[in-house]
């Protein structure tokens, strides 16, 4: 079916489900240019608490739509292919998160936003990276467990240097397979160009940049400063997202870095998604309940 035809099918059954499209930063192009709503984890969260749509459609990974349906238990939920998982996600579950929490009797956790509604459940707060460091703040107490992202933890500790933050030894596989040498070519490619870096970075691809933003932070970043080319170091669905809301700037992309999970969403599977109202998120709802406090924590936050 060419793109036309698709995008028809996709306007009718849009209105025909009452649906809303969420489409991560990440998404391939084709895909951010249908959704309502672009954003990062933090506010698409947000879009799916205050949206009046019966159904959602989470152009995203398995967690982020596990999320959208921690807040919105009485709406569908919907993620266009059921194999786009996380792969830090699924570095920590509820038994190791337990192993860990036992190590350190009475310490918060603070989970990143990238873990499953099971973790969610056992923790005391999410965060995402745009507002890790306020969450962190937020806790009177002086040491705080962060799951399951290690360079955000390390990144954060360096934001709050007044607490203790004991991490958990995950990773993005995409971040931190970026070689350091790439961003060095490009800055030497493009000397007046300022660069951005997501905190889920390691420790020396962040020395190299002058910015360290999340995927929302970027987009308010380019618009204010001075500069007119950037060097963005995060997974390349980012530049599409620049391109369109800071026009008149240029913006170069690391094309290694790209997650291969985002990408398995196209326009296909998004319609065939609403046309056959498949895959369908379900949590427990025991876990959901729990799992709840901990994000609408973090959204209260902002």
């Amino acid at each position: 079916m060419e793109n036309k035809e698709l995008l028809v099918e996709l306007d009718h059954l849009r209105r025909e489900r009452r649906a809303v499209i969420l489409a991560h930063n990440y998404q391939n192009p084709e895909v951010q240019d249908i959704a309502d709503y672009r954003g990062d984890s933090l506010g698409l969260s947000r879009q799916a608490a205050a949206t009046n749509a019966e159904v959602i459609v989470f152009c995203g990974v398995h967690f982020m739509a596990q999320t959208a349906k921690i807040l919105c238990p009485e709406k569908m939920v919907l993620l266009p292919d059921l194999e786009a998982g996380c792969p830090m996600a699924d570095m920590i579950g509820p038994e190791e998160l337990r192993a860990f929490k036992a190590q350190y009797p009475g310490v918060p956790v603070v989970a990143y936003v990238n873990t499953t509604a099971e973790v969610k459940a056992e923790v005391d707060i999410c965060c995402t990276s745009a507002n890790a460091v306020q969450v962190v703040r937020s806790l009177p107490d002086q040491r705080v467990l962060f799951v399951p992202d290690q360079y955000l933890a390390h990144w954060v500790a360096q934001q709050v240097p007044e607490k203790e933050i004991i991490p958990y030894g995950g990773f993005c596989p995409t971040h931190v397979r970026i070689d350091p040498k790439s961003v060095i070519a490009a800055k030497q490619a493009h000397p007046e160009a300022e660069v951005i870096g997501h905190p889920e970075c390691p420790p020396d691809l962040l020395a190299l940049c002058d910015a360290v933003k999340s995927t929302s932070g970027m987009i308010k970043y380019a618009k204010e400063s001075a500069a007119t080319e950037f060097i963005v170091v995060t997974e390349c669905g980012m530049i599409h997202r620049l391109q369109q809301d800071v026009p008149g700037k240029t913006f170069y992309g690391l094309p290694e870095i790209v997650c291969p999970n985002m990408k398995r969403t196209t326009l296909e599977k998004v319609v065939a998604s609403l046309r056959e109202l498949k895959y369908q998120i379900e949590i427990p709802e025991a876990v959901r309940v729990r799992a709840m406090q901990a994000v609408q924590r973090m959204i209260t936050i902002g």
